[in-house]
């Protein structure tokens, strides 16, 4: 491990539920892992309010009687796929109410406890762990589920409270985290350029009933894919560890249809929104898109090494890149920076349906 070039740094990337980490991030986790780096997944509840969304269990004596242990096994052989360690935060899942979140979630649950509270667990696992880099997502969840926006929330409180000597010294020595990221795999730029994409080749798309949705999502918030992983040698991997979650991922699905596939050919990457940089590098330009190609770039090692501010990730291949890259296609309607958009649609992530 010693000669992998990541070896020393540390991803801690925390999600609402199994089988978030293999929806959003998972190709991006693989790479790390594979070049050295920890890689620690964080799950903030049990999925236990999750229905069982593959037709092939839905007659399983173990789904319908368990689901929170199955789903426990699910988790961990997800993140075996991934070559990433795991750590169950322990709050319950809020399920997926039709109205008003604050009034018809149950007690007790993660989305009601307060983040003050809630947060303890989380700091206590990054002053552990010692993460120069966390994932979670953005204040708006990166779709409107509770327990996504309950985990922007606490992580963001967690990882202030983890640097604070003063705060919770019961739960380890100060830690500063040096950047955070939100996962945007769901951006509206990624899905309307593959639909563009598509449609150009001759395939049907399955998002073109999907495009105004998109359009209107993107209004709500200006996503910024200030970091672009490339990563499609991954994806056999992040599908297998999808796979894993087999209570919530029907494989003759959206996801593994031949639609997915050719989807994968035109978005070759990863997308994360840079949202606190701590390094002593030159701030980023806001707001202007694909400036960063390594999430660990220009962060500190334990031994004072720093990792250039170009990172240390191979280039990316100019195919990927123009694949990848909405401006390269002068006719997209997407194209030019700043302009990306929320979340993707039931029928682009199957597994984010969780009840």
């Amino acid at each position: 491990m010693t000669s992998l070039p990541y070896h020393g740094l540390r991803l801690l990337a925390v999600h609402a539920h199994p089988d978030d980490e293999s929806s959003k991030g998972a190709a991006t986790s693989a790479k790390y892992a594979s070049l050295g780096a920890r890689v620690l997944i964080a799950t903030m509840t049990g999925g236990e309010a999750g229905d069982i969304l593959n037709p092939a269990l839905l007659q399983s004596p173990k789904a319908s009687r368990d689901i929170a242990g199955l789903r426990r096994e699910e988790m961990a052989t997800a993140a075996a796929a991934l070559g990433a360690e795991h750590v169950w935060v322990g709050h319950v899942d809020s399920g997926l109410p039709d109205g008003d979140f604050d009034n018809q979630t149950p007690p007790g649950c993660f989305y009601r406890v307060p983040d003050e509270v809630a947060m303890l667990p989380l700091v206590h696992i990054i002053r552990t762990f010692r993460p120069q880099v966390v994932t979670t997502y953005d204040e708006l969840g990166g779709y409107p589920h509770p327990d996504h926006i309950k985990n922007h929330a606490v992580t963001m409180a967690a990882v202030a409270a983890a640097a604070d000597g003063t705060a919770h010294p019961e739960l380890g020595e100060p830690w500063q985290v040096q950047k955070v990221y939100y996962n945007q795999d769901l951006s509206a730029k990624k899905w309307i350029t593959i639909h563009e994409k598509m449609t150009e080749a001759g395939l049907e798309s399955p998002f073109a009933e999907h495009l105004e949705d998109f359009k209107k999502r993107d209004s709500k918030r200006n996503n910024w894919l200030s970091t672009r992983i490339p990563c499609a040698e991954f994806f056999p991997a992040r599908d297998r560890a999808l796979l894993s979650h087999a209570t919530q991922i029907d494989p003759e699905g959206g996801f593994f249809s031949a639609s997915r596939k050719a989807a994968r050919t035109y978005w070759p990457t990863e997308e994360f929104e840079l949202a606190l940089d701590r390094t002593d590098r030159e701030p980023l330009r806001p707001g202007v898109d694909f400036q960063e190609g390594d999430l660990f770039a220009a962060v500190t090692f334990d031994d004072g090494r720093r990792v250039p501010d170009a990172g240390m990730l191979p280039d990316t291949p100019e195919a990927e890149k123009e694949a990848a890259d909405p401006a390269s296609d002068p006719d997209s309607p997407v194209a030019g920076p700043g302009q990306s958009g929320a979340e993707g649609s039931a029928a682009l992530t199957e597994s984010d349906t969780h009840a």
